[in-house]
């Protein structure tokens, strides 16, 4: 039998009687597959979360692999779809493809299990996901109706909400000036630069860049991403985005915490753009944290994330009359159809669009526009 990364007889000892061996087996299947995941250079937590998947399965149909039945999978989606922290279509389309894999695997001749459960419990495996009882993938976006842009409004309430934080921390005298312009400035160049969260975070000082075109701006006109999205066990992607005229904004900020805020933290050699008090690299979490308190702060809906704002930032550029092909590099998106998703132009826009598109057409000036 050929040694494939993942084969029941790499995993699964000969000769030792197990005294629960239904669940050695199963212990040595899950081991199994999580090898031929890693051989795929798919990141450790992406394993680690199929296998716990995998693993809350069973425990809900109280049996192992090789007497699963598509019953369990259907039972085991009414139980998500129901109570109130029932999971959404995405995440249980999600738990159904990794649940196919697994079994998927399993099926597998390569591997070795059919022959191991056939022989140990005289039963096999079957694949119990299949087209009449899992989520289909119908629609590009499965995201919360929720989650939107912010309008023009919101955004200028947010901001005005964060420098007026730092303004009133900073007169009182109390600690947190520092960090509370650190997080003004991260949902700042979140939103004027279209950054993930991730990205955002991952920033190093050295990956502020000039811009040849804007000479005035230094070494702040651009910002080069080097965690962007991966897929499929690549490494993170990564792009140059261009800082906008209408953003402009942002390059006083942003020199402003590089130059003269940043180094009150005594960063010393630490590449880190954003940094605690403590000296370490704003984390996933802590952003997330910061945000939803920032927001409460601003009287914005709770349902608006930080994502809200790289949704915002496509639309703005849209409603500015900039390429679709030019935002679609900017965010890093491979297709112009991912890119639609995140517009939401305003109704302003659409009334402006159509009245050029009338003028074009028929020379003339509608009633709105002559009052």
């Amino acid at each position: 039998m050929e040694d494939v990364p993942g084969s029941a007889h790499l995993v699964l000892a000969s000769g030792v009687v197990h005294l629960d061996e239904p669940g050695a087996v199963f212990e040595a299947m899950l081991a199994g597959w999580g090898r031929q995941q890693k051989s795929r250079l798919l990141a450790d937590s992406t394993v680690a979360a199929r296998l716990a998947l995998v693993r809350r399965f069973a425990a809900f149909a109280q049996a192992h692999p090789w007497d699963w039945t598509a019953a369990d999978i259907e039972d085991f989606t009414a139980s998500l779809m129901s109570g109130e922290d029932r999971c959404g279509p995405s995440t249980i389309r999600g738990y159904h493809v990794t649940l196919r894999m697994f079994c998927d695997y399993l099926l597998d001749g390569r591997y070795g299990w059919i022959a191991q459960c056939e022989r140990r419990f005289d039963r096999i495996p079957s694949q119990v996901c299949h087209d009449f009882n899992t989520a289909a993938h119908l629609v590009d976006y499965e995201g919360r109706p929720a989650r939107r842009p912010l309008s023009y409004d919101e955004m200028q309430t947010l901001f005005a909400c964060l420098d007026d934080r730092v303004e009133v921390i900073a007169r009182s005298g109390r600690k947190g000036a520092l960090a509370a312009l650190r997080d003004a400035q991260m949902v700042k160049t979140a939103y004027a630069f279209g950054l993930r969260r991730r990205e955002l975070c991952f920033l190093d000082v050295t990956d502020l860049r000039p811009n040849p075109k804007m000479p005035q701006w230094g070494t702040f006109g651009a910002i080069h991403v080097r965690y962007a999205k991966s897929s499929r066990g690549s490494t993170p992607r990564r792009r140059t985005v261009l800082a906008v005229p209408e953003f402009d904004w942002v390059i006083d900020g942003l020199r402003q915490w590089v130059l003269e805020a940043r180094p009150l933290l005594g960063p010393g050699p630490r590449p880190e753009l954003w940094l605690t008090e403590r000296r370490v690299r704003v984390s996933l979490r802590l952003m997330d944290r910061r945000f939803a308190f920032l927001r409460a702060e601003a009287g914005l809906a709770p349902e608006l994330a930080l994502h809200c704002l790289r949704h915002s930032y496509v639309t703005h550029l849209i409603e500015f009359g900039y390429p679709e092909r030019f935002v679609t590099e900017q965010v890093g998106h491979s297709y112009a159809s991912t890119t639609a998703i995140y517009t939401s132009v305003s109704n302003d826009f659409k009334t402006r669009t159509l009245q050029a598109a009338l003028r074009r057409v028929y020379g003339t000036t509608t009633e709105s526009e002559k009052r």
